[in-house]
Protein backbone atom coordinates (compact mmCIF):
# COMPACT_ATOMS: atom_id res chain seq x y z
CA UNK A 1 0.00 0.00 0.00
CA UNK A 2 2.82 2.35 -0.92
CA UNK A 3 0.45 4.58 -2.89
CA UNK A 4 -1.58 5.21 0.27
CA UNK A 5 1.44 6.83 1.93
CA UNK A 6 1.06 9.79 -0.44
CA UNK A 7 -2.54 10.32 0.70
CA UNK A 8 -1.45 9.78 4.29
CA UNK A 9 1.08 12.62 4.14
CA UNK A 10 -1.51 14.85 2.47
CA UNK A 11 -3.88 14.04 5.35
CA UNK A 12 -1.09 14.86 7.82
CA UNK A 13 -0.63 18.28 6.21
CA UNK A 14 -4.38 18.98 6.26
CA UNK A 15 -4.63 17.84 9.88
CA UNK A 16 -1.76 20.12 10.99
CA UNK A 17 -3.38 23.09 9.24
CA UNK A 18 -6.70 22.25 10.92
CA UNK A 19 -5.06 22.06 14.37
CA UNK A 20 -3.28 25.41 13.87
CA UNK A 21 -6.50 27.15 12.74
CA UNK A 22 -8.56 25.47 15.49
CA UNK A 23 -6.19 26.55 18.27
CA UNK A 24 -5.55 30.07 16.94
CA UNK A 25 -9.29 30.83 16.74
CA UNK A 26 -10.10 29.47 20.21
CA UNK A 27 -7.41 31.00 22.38
CA UNK A 28 -9.88 31.85 25.15
CA UNK A 29 -10.16 28.18 26.16
CA UNK A 30 -6.53 27.37 25.45
CA UNK A 31 -3.91 26.82 28.16
CA UNK A 32 -0.28 25.88 27.86
CA UNK A 33 1.27 23.33 30.20
CA UNK A 34 4.91 22.79 29.32
CA UNK A 35 5.07 21.54 25.74
CA UNK A 36 1.34 20.69 25.69
CA UNK A 37 -1.59 22.85 24.69
CA UNK A 38 -4.84 22.07 26.52
CA UNK A 39 -8.16 23.07 24.99
CA UNK A 40 -10.60 23.10 27.90
CA UNK A 41 -14.35 22.67 27.41
CA UNK A 42 -17.40 21.28 29.19
CA UNK A 43 -17.95 18.83 26.33
CA UNK A 44 -19.11 15.44 27.54
CA UNK A 45 -19.62 16.35 31.20
CA UNK A 46 -23.40 15.96 30.92
CA UNK A 47 -22.91 12.54 29.32
CA UNK A 48 -20.52 11.51 32.11
CA UNK A 49 -23.06 12.62 34.74
CA UNK A 50 -25.89 10.77 32.98
CA UNK A 51 -23.85 7.57 32.62
CA UNK A 52 -22.67 7.60 36.26
CA UNK A 53 -26.25 8.06 37.53
CA UNK A 54 -27.99 5.71 35.08
CA UNK A 55 -25.57 2.81 35.58
CA UNK A 56 -24.77 3.36 39.26
CA UNK A 57 -25.61 -0.24 40.26
CA UNK A 58 -23.43 -1.91 37.59
CA UNK A 59 -20.61 0.55 38.35
CA UNK A 60 -20.79 -0.36 42.04
CA UNK A 61 -20.14 -4.01 41.16
CA UNK A 62 -17.67 -3.14 38.42
CA UNK A 63 -15.43 -1.10 40.73
CA UNK A 64 -13.92 -4.29 42.14
CA UNK A 65 -13.30 -5.70 38.66
CA UNK A 66 -11.61 -2.41 37.73
CA UNK A 67 -9.42 -2.61 40.83
CA UNK A 68 -8.44 -6.22 40.08
CA UNK A 69 -7.64 -5.33 36.46
CA UNK A 70 -5.36 -2.55 37.70
CA UNK A 71 -3.34 -5.00 39.77
CA UNK A 72 -3.30 -7.55 36.95
CA UNK A 73 -2.00 -5.01 34.44
CA UNK A 74 0.60 -3.69 36.87
CA UNK A 75 1.94 -7.16 37.67
CA UNK A 76 1.88 -8.02 33.97
CA UNK A 77 3.86 -5.00 32.78
CA UNK A 78 6.47 -5.25 35.57
CA UNK A 79 6.96 -8.94 34.77
CA UNK A 80 7.20 -8.25 31.02
CA UNK A 81 9.72 -5.45 31.53
CA UNK A 82 11.84 -7.53 33.91
CA UNK A 83 11.80 -10.56 31.60
CA UNK A 84 12.61 -8.41 28.57
CA UNK A 85 15.56 -6.84 30.39
CA UNK A 86 16.90 -10.25 31.42
CA UNK A 87 16.64 -11.65 27.88
CA UNK A 88 18.14 -8.51 26.36
CA UNK A 89 21.17 -8.70 28.66
CA UNK A 90 21.76 -12.47 28.51
CA UNK A 91 21.19 -13.23 24.82
CA UNK A 92 22.47 -11.91 21.49
CA UNK A 93 19.12 -10.32 20.63
CA UNK A 94 20.72 -6.85 20.64
CA UNK A 95 22.93 -7.93 17.73
CA UNK A 96 20.03 -9.53 15.84
CA UNK A 97 17.45 -6.75 16.28
CA UNK A 98 19.27 -3.45 15.90
CA UNK A 99 16.30 -1.29 16.89
CA UNK A 100 16.46 0.26 20.39
CA UNK A 101 14.76 -1.82 23.10
CA UNK A 102 12.58 1.15 24.04
CA UNK A 103 11.18 3.52 21.43
CA UNK A 104 8.17 5.82 20.98
CA UNK A 105 5.11 4.49 19.17
CA UNK A 106 4.79 7.19 16.52
CA UNK A 107 3.53 7.11 12.92
CA UNK A 108 5.79 5.01 10.68
CA UNK A 109 7.88 3.72 13.60
CA UNK A 110 8.22 0.24 11.98
CA UNK A 111 9.92 1.87 8.98
CA UNK A 112 11.94 4.34 11.08
CA UNK A 113 13.38 1.65 13.37
CA UNK A 114 13.68 -1.14 10.78
CA UNK A 115 10.90 -3.26 12.28
CA UNK A 116 8.78 -3.70 9.16
CA UNK A 117 9.08 -7.49 9.33
CA UNK A 118 7.59 -7.47 12.85
CA UNK A 119 4.86 -4.84 12.61
CA UNK A 120 2.37 -3.74 9.96
CA UNK A 121 2.61 -0.10 8.81
CA UNK A 122 1.41 2.53 11.27
CA UNK A 123 0.10 5.27 9.01
CA UNK A 124 -0.60 8.72 10.41
CA UNK A 125 -4.27 8.07 9.56
CA UNK A 126 -4.22 4.93 11.72
CA UNK A 127 -2.39 6.78 14.48
CA UNK A 128 -4.92 9.61 14.76
CA UNK A 129 -7.96 7.30 14.66
CA UNK A 130 -6.50 4.87 17.21
CA UNK A 131 -5.18 7.63 19.47
CA UNK A 132 -8.58 9.32 19.43
CA UNK A 133 -10.32 6.09 20.47
CA UNK A 134 -7.76 5.35 23.18
CA UNK A 135 -7.76 8.85 24.67
CA UNK A 136 -11.52 9.42 24.68
CA UNK A 137 -12.35 6.00 26.14
CA UNK A 138 -9.55 6.20 28.72
CA UNK A 139 -10.32 9.70 29.97
CA UNK A 140 -14.10 9.38 29.95
CA UNK A 141 -13.78 6.23 32.05
CA UNK A 142 -11.76 8.18 34.61
CA UNK A 143 -14.53 10.78 34.55
CA UNK A 144 -17.39 8.29 34.88
CA UNK A 145 -15.97 6.71 38.04
CA UNK A 146 -15.00 10.13 39.39
CA UNK A 147 -18.64 11.25 39.11
CA UNK A 148 -19.83 7.89 40.47
CA UNK A 149 -17.88 8.78 43.64
CA UNK A 150 -19.31 12.34 43.54
CA UNK A 151 -16.03 14.02 42.61
CA UNK A 152 -16.53 17.28 40.78
CA UNK A 153 -15.28 17.50 37.17
CA UNK A 154 -13.98 20.96 36.27
CA UNK A 155 -13.48 20.43 32.55
CA UNK A 156 -12.86 18.06 29.68
CA UNK A 157 -11.00 18.73 26.48
CA UNK A 158 -8.23 17.92 24.07
CA UNK A 159 -4.47 17.96 24.47
CA UNK A 160 -2.23 18.85 21.54
CA UNK A 161 1.45 18.07 21.11
CA UNK A 162 2.02 19.26 17.56
CA UNK A 163 -0.11 17.01 15.35
CA UNK A 164 -0.46 14.43 18.14
CA UNK A 165 -3.91 14.52 19.71
CA UNK A 166 -4.95 13.49 23.20
CA UNK A 167 -7.88 13.99 25.55
CA UNK A 168 -8.32 14.73 29.23
CA UNK A 169 -10.90 14.88 32.00
CA UNK A 170 -10.07 17.19 34.91
CA UNK A 171 -11.57 16.02 38.22
CA UNK A 172 -11.21 17.99 41.43
CA UNK A 173 -7.77 16.88 42.68
CA UNK A 174 -8.37 18.07 46.26
CA UNK A 175 -11.56 16.00 46.50
CA UNK A 176 -9.74 12.96 45.16
CA UNK A 177 -6.84 13.29 47.60
CA UNK A 178 -9.24 13.46 50.56
CA UNK A 179 -11.27 10.46 49.35
CA UNK A 180 -10.71 6.88 50.64
CA UNK A 181 -7.77 5.14 48.96
CA UNK A 182 -10.01 2.51 47.36
CA UNK A 183 -12.01 5.14 45.48
CA UNK A 184 -8.87 6.90 44.28
CA UNK A 185 -7.42 3.63 43.03
CA UNK A 186 -10.58 2.69 41.13
CA UNK A 187 -10.62 6.08 39.38
CA UNK A 188 -6.93 5.66 38.49
CA UNK A 189 -7.44 2.13 37.09
CA UNK A 190 -10.70 2.92 35.27
CA UNK A 191 -8.98 4.28 32.16
CA UNK A 192 -6.79 1.24 31.61
CA UNK A 193 -9.71 -1.09 32.30
CA UNK A 194 -11.72 0.67 29.58
CA UNK A 195 -8.82 0.30 27.13
CA UNK A 196 -8.73 -3.46 27.77
CA UNK A 197 -12.49 -3.69 27.22
CA UNK A 198 -12.17 -1.79 23.93
CA UNK A 199 -9.34 -4.10 22.85
CA UNK A 200 -11.50 -7.16 23.54
CA UNK A 201 -14.53 -5.70 21.74
CA UNK A 202 -12.50 -4.87 18.64
CA UNK A 203 -10.96 -8.34 18.73
CA UNK A 204 -14.47 -9.67 18.13
CA UNK A 205 -15.02 -7.14 15.33
CA UNK A 206 -11.73 -8.13 13.70
CA UNK A 207 -12.58 -11.84 13.94
CA UNK A 208 -15.91 -11.31 12.16
CA UNK A 209 -14.33 -9.06 9.53
CA UNK A 210 -11.40 -11.38 8.80
CA UNK A 211 -13.28 -14.68 8.67
CA UNK A 212 -15.81 -13.27 6.20
CA UNK A 213 -13.52 -11.31 3.86
CA UNK A 214 -10.26 -13.31 3.69
CA UNK A 215 -9.42 -16.73 2.20
CA UNK A 216 -6.30 -18.96 2.55
CA UNK A 217 -3.93 -18.66 -0.43
CA UNK A 218 -0.57 -20.10 0.67
CA UNK A 219 1.70 -21.28 3.48
CA UNK A 220 4.23 -19.09 5.30
CA UNK A 221 7.21 -20.77 6.97
CA UNK A 222 9.16 -19.42 9.94
CA UNK A 223 12.70 -20.29 8.93
CA UNK A 224 14.94 -22.70 7.11
CA UNK A 225 15.87 -25.88 8.99
CA UNK A 226 17.85 -25.11 12.17
CA UNK A 227 20.26 -27.03 14.37
CA UNK A 228 22.05 -26.27 17.64
CA UNK A 229 25.73 -27.21 17.63
CA UNK A 230 28.29 -27.24 20.46
CA UNK A 231 30.97 -24.67 19.60
CA UNK A 232 33.74 -27.20 20.32
CA UNK A 233 32.47 -29.45 17.49
CA UNK A 234 32.27 -26.71 14.86
CA UNK A 235 34.87 -26.03 12.17
CA UNK A 236 34.77 -22.92 9.99
CA UNK A 237 35.21 -23.75 6.30
CA UNK A 238 34.99 -20.13 5.14
CA UNK A 239 32.68 -17.75 3.34
CA UNK A 240 29.90 -19.56 1.49
CA UNK A 241 28.57 -18.85 -1.98
CA UNK A 242 25.58 -17.26 -0.25
CA UNK A 243 26.48 -13.67 0.55
CA UNK A 244 26.71 -12.79 4.24
CA UNK A 245 27.02 -16.40 5.46
CA UNK A 246 29.86 -18.57 6.72
CA UNK A 247 29.92 -22.28 5.90
CA UNK A 248 30.56 -24.55 8.87
CA UNK A 249 31.22 -28.26 9.30
CA UNK A 250 30.31 -30.51 12.21
CA UNK A 251 30.38 -34.32 12.33
CA UNK A 252 30.67 -34.53 8.56
CA UNK A 253 27.67 -32.28 7.83
CA UNK A 254 27.59 -28.75 6.45
CA UNK A 255 25.83 -25.81 8.07
CA UNK A 256 25.55 -22.06 7.57
CA UNK A 257 25.47 -19.03 9.84
CA UNK A 258 25.35 -15.27 9.34
CA UNK A 259 28.74 -13.62 9.73
CA UNK A 260 27.55 -11.18 12.41
CA UNK A 261 25.89 -13.91 14.49
CA UNK A 262 29.03 -16.06 14.36
CA UNK A 263 31.24 -13.13 15.40
CA UNK A 264 28.90 -12.28 18.30
CA UNK A 265 28.80 -15.93 19.41
CA UNK A 266 32.59 -16.15 19.46
CA UNK A 267 32.95 -12.78 21.19
CA UNK A 268 30.45 -13.75 23.91
CA UNK A 269 32.07 -17.19 24.28
CA UNK A 270 28.80 -19.05 23.83
CA UNK A 271 28.90 -22.81 24.40
CA UNK A 272 26.55 -23.55 21.50
CA UNK A 273 25.33 -21.83 18.37
CA UNK A 274 22.14 -21.96 16.27
CA UNK A 275 22.88 -22.63 12.58
CA UNK A 276 21.02 -23.28 9.33
CA UNK A 277 21.04 -26.81 7.97
CA UNK A 278 22.24 -27.46 4.42
CA UNK A 279 18.84 -27.76 2.69
CA UNK A 280 17.46 -26.92 -0.77
CA UNK A 281 15.26 -24.16 0.64
CA UNK A 282 18.29 -22.49 2.23
CA UNK A 283 20.59 -23.05 -0.75
CA UNK A 284 18.07 -21.38 -3.07
CA UNK A 285 17.26 -18.70 -0.45
CA UNK A 286 13.58 -19.39 -0.95
CA UNK A 287 11.40 -16.59 0.43
CA UNK A 288 7.69 -15.84 0.55
CA UNK A 289 4.55 -17.88 1.10
CA UNK A 290 4.43 -21.21 -0.75
CA UNK A 291 1.44 -21.14 -3.12
CA UNK A 292 2.16 -24.04 -5.52
CA UNK A 293 4.36 -27.12 -5.91
CA UNK A 294 4.47 -28.44 -9.49
CA UNK A 295 1.17 -26.68 -10.18
CA UNK A 296 -0.60 -28.13 -7.12
CA UNK A 297 -2.24 -25.41 -4.98
CA UNK A 298 -1.00 -25.08 -1.40
CA UNK A 299 -3.30 -23.27 1.04
CA UNK A 300 -2.45 -24.94 4.37
CA UNK A 301 0.28 -26.90 6.14
CA UNK A 302 -1.87 -30.00 5.63
CA UNK A 303 -1.84 -29.36 1.86
CA UNK A 304 1.93 -28.96 1.97
CA UNK A 305 2.45 -32.25 3.81
CA UNK A 306 0.04 -34.06 1.51
CA UNK A 307 1.76 -32.84 -1.66
CA UNK A 308 5.29 -33.53 -0.36
CA UNK A 309 4.12 -37.03 0.57
CA UNK A 310 3.79 -37.74 -3.15
CA UNK A 311 7.56 -37.30 -3.69
CA UNK A 312 10.77 -39.03 -2.65
CA UNK A 313 13.99 -37.39 -1.40
CA UNK A 314 16.01 -36.23 -4.40
CA UNK A 315 12.97 -35.59 -6.64
CA UNK A 316 13.05 -32.29 -8.51
CA UNK A 317 10.17 -29.88 -7.84
CA UNK A 318 9.08 -26.43 -8.97
CA UNK A 319 7.92 -24.21 -6.10
CA UNK A 320 6.00 -20.95 -6.53
CA UNK A 321 5.95 -18.37 -3.74
CA UNK A 322 4.26 -15.04 -3.08
CA UNK A 323 6.70 -12.52 -1.61
CA UNK A 324 4.75 -10.29 0.76
CA UNK A 325 5.26 -6.63 1.56
CA UNK A 326 7.21 -6.38 4.86
CA UNK A 327 4.89 -6.79 7.83
CA UNK A 328 1.82 -6.92 5.57
CA UNK A 329 -0.36 -9.45 3.79
CA UNK A 330 -0.28 -7.83 0.37
CA UNK A 331 1.80 -9.52 -2.37
CA UNK A 332 4.83 -7.59 -3.62
CA UNK A 333 5.92 -10.16 -6.23
CA UNK A 334 5.80 -13.86 -7.14
CA UNK A 335 8.86 -16.11 -7.54
CA UNK A 336 9.68 -19.63 -8.74
CA UNK A 337 12.34 -22.04 -7.48
CA UNK A 338 13.46 -25.39 -8.90
CA UNK A 339 15.51 -27.76 -6.75
CA UNK A 340 15.81 -31.35 -5.49
CA UNK A 341 14.01 -32.25 -2.28
CA UNK A 342 16.05 -33.22 0.78
CA UNK A 343 15.38 -35.98 3.32
CA UNK A 344 14.04 -35.24 6.81
CA UNK A 345 14.67 -37.19 10.03
CA UNK A 346 11.79 -39.56 9.16
CA UNK A 347 13.26 -40.40 5.76
CA UNK A 348 10.58 -38.44 3.88
CA UNK A 349 10.92 -35.78 1.19
CA UNK A 350 11.23 -32.25 2.57
CA UNK A 351 11.94 -28.67 1.54
CA UNK A 352 14.07 -27.90 4.59
CA UNK A 353 11.77 -25.39 6.27
CA UNK A 354 10.31 -25.19 9.78
CA UNK A 355 7.30 -23.67 11.52
CA UNK A 356 7.96 -22.09 14.91
CA UNK A 357 5.03 -21.55 17.25
CA UNK A 358 5.13 -18.28 19.19
CA UNK A 359 3.99 -17.29 22.67
CA UNK A 360 4.48 -20.35 24.84
CA UNK A 361 2.79 -18.98 27.95
CA UNK A 362 1.83 -16.01 30.06
CA UNK A 363 0.45 -12.76 28.68
CA UNK A 364 2.36 -12.94 25.41
CA UNK A 365 1.23 -16.52 24.90
CA UNK A 366 -2.39 -15.55 25.45
CA UNK A 367 -2.13 -12.63 23.00
CA UNK A 368 -0.47 -14.87 20.41
CA UNK A 369 -3.22 -17.49 20.78
CA UNK A 370 -6.00 -14.92 20.40
CA UNK A 371 -4.58 -13.56 17.15
CA UNK A 372 -3.68 -17.06 15.91
CA UNK A 373 -7.26 -18.22 16.37
CA UNK A 374 -8.38 -15.40 14.08
CA UNK A 375 -5.52 -15.41 11.58
CA UNK A 376 -3.27 -18.48 11.34
CA UNK A 377 0.32 -17.15 11.43
CA UNK A 378 1.45 -19.84 8.96
CA UNK A 379 -1.23 -19.11 6.36
CA UNK A 380 -1.01 -16.49 3.63
CA UNK A 381 -4.43 -14.95 3.04
CA UNK A 382 -5.97 -13.04 0.17
CA UNK A 383 -8.55 -10.31 0.69
CA UNK A 384 -11.83 -10.63 -1.19
CA UNK A 385 -11.97 -6.83 -1.45
CA UNK A 386 -8.34 -6.20 -2.39
CA UNK A 387 -6.07 -3.80 -0.51
CA UNK A 388 -9.04 -2.14 1.17
CA UNK A 389 -9.54 -5.33 3.19
CA UNK A 390 -5.96 -5.24 4.44
CA UNK A 391 -6.24 -1.51 5.21
CA UNK A 392 -9.23 -2.10 7.51
CA UNK A 393 -7.72 -5.26 9.01
CA UNK A 394 -4.54 -3.46 10.06
CA UNK A 395 -6.55 -0.51 11.42
CA UNK A 396 -8.44 -2.96 13.64
CA UNK A 397 -5.13 -4.65 14.54
CA UNK A 398 -3.63 -1.36 15.75
CA UNK A 399 -6.80 -0.45 17.69
CA UNK A 400 -6.52 -3.74 19.59
CA UNK A 401 -2.76 -3.75 20.13
CA UNK A 402 -2.34 -0.10 21.09
CA UNK A 403 -5.31 -0.12 23.47
CA UNK A 404 -3.80 -3.13 25.22
CA UNK A 405 -0.29 -1.64 25.25
CA UNK A 406 -1.53 1.70 26.59
CA UNK A 407 -3.37 -0.17 29.35
CA UNK A 408 -0.19 -2.03 30.32
CA UNK A 409 2.10 0.99 30.01
CA UNK A 410 -0.19 3.26 32.03
CA UNK A 411 -0.12 0.84 34.95
CA UNK A 412 3.66 0.92 35.22
CA UNK A 413 4.36 2.01 38.82
CA UNK A 414 6.20 5.12 37.65
CA UNK A 415 5.63 8.65 38.95
CA UNK A 416 3.86 10.36 36.05
CA UNK A 417 1.58 7.42 35.15
CA UNK A 418 -1.68 6.18 36.70
CA UNK A 419 0.21 3.15 37.96
CA UNK A 420 2.57 5.33 39.99
CA UNK A 421 -0.05 6.71 42.35
CA UNK A 422 -1.92 3.38 42.26
CA UNK A 423 1.20 1.63 43.62
CA UNK A 424 1.82 4.37 46.20
CA UNK A 425 -1.74 4.09 47.53
CA UNK A 426 -1.45 0.29 47.63
CA UNK A 427 1.72 0.30 49.75
CA UNK A 428 0.27 3.01 51.97
CA UNK A 429 -2.86 0.91 52.48
CA UNK A 430 -0.89 -2.26 53.30
CA UNK A 431 1.60 -0.62 55.70
CA UNK A 432 -0.78 2.05 57.04
CA UNK A 433 2.14 4.48 56.73
CA UNK A 434 2.18 7.12 54.01
CA UNK A 435 5.96 7.63 54.31
CA UNK A 436 6.60 3.99 53.40
CA UNK A 437 4.20 4.35 50.47
CA UNK A 438 6.12 7.36 49.18
CA UNK A 439 9.47 5.61 49.66
CA UNK A 440 8.31 2.47 47.84
CA UNK A 441 6.81 4.57 45.06
CA UNK A 442 10.12 6.40 44.52
CA UNK A 443 12.16 3.19 44.80
CA UNK A 444 10.22 1.26 42.17
CA UNK A 445 10.22 4.29 39.86
CA UNK A 446 14.02 4.36 39.97
CA UNK A 447 14.18 0.57 39.59
CA UNK A 448 12.09 0.66 36.40
CA UNK A 449 14.06 3.59 35.00
CA UNK A 450 17.26 1.64 35.77
CA UNK A 451 16.00 -1.36 33.78
CA UNK A 452 15.32 0.87 30.79
CA UNK A 453 18.71 2.61 31.07
CA UNK A 454 20.55 -0.72 31.31
CA UNK A 455 18.87 -1.99 28.13
CA UNK A 456 19.61 1.25 26.29
CA UNK A 457 23.28 1.08 27.33
CA UNK A 458 23.51 -2.52 26.07
CA UNK A 459 21.93 -1.40 22.78
CA UNK A 460 24.32 1.56 22.44
CA UNK A 461 27.31 -0.74 23.02
CA UNK A 462 26.41 -2.78 19.93
CA UNK A 463 27.53 0.18 17.82
CA UNK A 464 30.97 0.39 19.44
Amino acid sequence: MVAFEVYDFVFLGIFIIFVVIFLSTRRKNLQRQGILYLYKTKLGINFIDWFAKTFAKPLKLLQYVVLASGYGLMIGIVWLLSQSTYLYLTTSIAQVIRAPPVFPVIPYFPKIFGLESLFPPLYFTYFIVVLGIIAVVHEFSHGIFARFYKFKIHSTGFAFLGPILGAFVEPDEKQMEKAPRLKQMVVLAAGTFANVVVALLFTGVMALFFTNLFVPAGVKFSSYGLAELPMVNVSVIGNSSIEGYLQLESDGKYYFIENEIWDASVENKLKSVIVYEDTPAFRSQMVGAITEIDGKKITSIEDLRSVLGQYKPGDEVNVKTAVLDPGQGTVAETREYTFNLTENSEGKAALGIIFIQGGNGGITGWIYKVFSDIKDPFTHYESKVGEFGWFIYYLLWWIIVLNFLVALFNMLPVGILDGGRFFYLTVWGITRKEKIGKWAYKAITWFILALIVVMMVKWAMTFI
